[in-house]
């Protein structure tokens, strides 16, 4: 049985050009990047390397990125390290409600430690309220931390708005850009961003490294202790095939933005419209316009998004129901309840997000079975059969 991938938003498949950028650095390459030798030089340089690619896809410079184990080491490492390096400012910290989980229980740890936290509610298309930004911001607020867009929704925020308000009331902006970075054009300096995450396996790079952004200027604590790599920043010994993979991998996706782009959206609104035509009762969540190109998020009334992932793992089709970080929980997703669905309708939700390497064929195949396996979960479930009754 083949398989279908539609999950790019949990991680993507490594172009064969990263993981060879990647390989004379495991067997040819292998000095330590910080031994003074020659062998250690060329790690060094490759590293290096690395940085200036991240910087010039985010606008920013080379001595403002360090890289990381991914994203969930970046979100920890911005806000625990500014919140702690602002502590004599003030301790309260503002986030929204939809955050990714690296975010949400970062800040409530920080809560534990002696932190406010304010969680800012989002309209139904999942974006935040500006207004209630602006009212939350006190003397003691030194930190703000948004993400740039949904990992589940796929709603992209007024970045540019919310860095505005943040540099007029001198409060430190950070995002979250894990789902962003290769999908959304970004200026870290036009945004007034402060401070940026982001993963390499979201963008074809390989998974365990990733980068943070921090603004010169901008203080922040260092979240791993040990040696003096990055700066004195990230103590370990670098992974310098992963860096040079993200460094390539970050290169050849803003090279290729618009090609993508326009790729995964056409893929992605046919799917749309395939299933709309097709399947009854559904509602589509996240802003219509204002998101990411590849990513579409449906629910589907009367039935569990559980049933309907194992039943289209059965004909080879990978997707997810929200979050792969929480897709152990049996919770409905904080996101589809932020948004304000109610419990029966966020649980059958389905995410899925379009990649570079999907085709027209495999959406076909997607919404032929989609089609057959929410009818007959449907015909299974005592509330299909409830609706139908009251419909008579």
């Amino acid at each position: 049985m083949k398989t279908v991938y539609f999950d790019n938003s949990a991680t993507t498949r490594t172009d064969p050009a990263v993981v060879e950028a990647m390989l004379p650095y495991f067997s040819e390459q292998y000095g330590n990047a910080s031994s003074i030798y020659s062998l250690g030089r060329e790690s060094r340089k490759a590293v290096e390397h690395a940085r200036e690619q991240v910087a010039g896809a985010l606008g920013c410079m080379p001595q403002e990125i360090y890289f990381t184990s991914g994203g969930s080491e970046s979100d920890n490492t911005a806000i625990r390290g500014i919140a702690w390096a602002k502590k004599d400012k003030g301790n309260h910290i503002i986030t929204s409600a939809i955050e990714h989980p690296a975010v949400l229980e970062t800040c409530r740890q920080l809560e534990k430690e002696g932190f406010r936290v304010t969680y800012l509610p989002v309209d139904p298309d999942g974006v935040v309220d500006l207004d209630a930004l602006k009212a939350a911001i006190t003397p003691r607020t030194t930190l703000i931390t948004i993400m740039y867009a949904n990992n589940e929704i796929g709603t992209i925020q007024p970045v540019d708005e919310i860095g505005a308000i943040a540099r007029e009331h001198g409060v430190i902006f950070h995002t979250d850009a894990v789902q962003a970075v290769g999908n959304v054009a970004i200026d870290v300096n036009a945004s007034h961003i402060d401070s940026l995450s982001l993963s390499a396996h979201k963008f074809y790079g390989p998974k365990g490294i990733g980068a943070l952004y921090v603004r010169k200027g901008v203080p922040f604590q260092r979240f791993m202790q040990g040696g003096h790599q990055e700066r004195n920043k990230r103590a370990g010994t670098e992974n310098v095939p992963a860096i040079v993979g993200l460094g390539k991998a970050i290169e050849m996706a803003y090279e290729d933005l618009e090609v993508h782009n326009a790729h995964v959206k056409a893929l992605r609104d046919y799917y749309v419209a395939q299933v709309e035509e097709k399947i009854p009762y559904i509602k589509r969540n996240g802003h219509p316009e204002k998101r990411l190109p590849g990513n579409s998020n449906i629910s589907f009334r009367f039935i569990e998004g559980e049933g309907l992932l194992l039943n289209l793992d059965l004909k080879g089709i990978c997707a997810s129901s929200g979050s792969a970080c929480t897709s152990g929980s049996l919770d409905p997703s904080h996101v589809l309840m932020a948004i304000g669905l109610p419990h029966e309708i966020a649980h059958g939700s389905l995410r899925i997000s379009i990649g570079k390497n999907n085709t027209k064929e495999e959406v076909d195949y997607l919404v032929e079975n989609l089609v057959e396996i929410v009818n007959r979960l449907r015909e299974m479930s005592p509330l299909w059969e409830d609706f139908i009754e009251e419909g008579k």
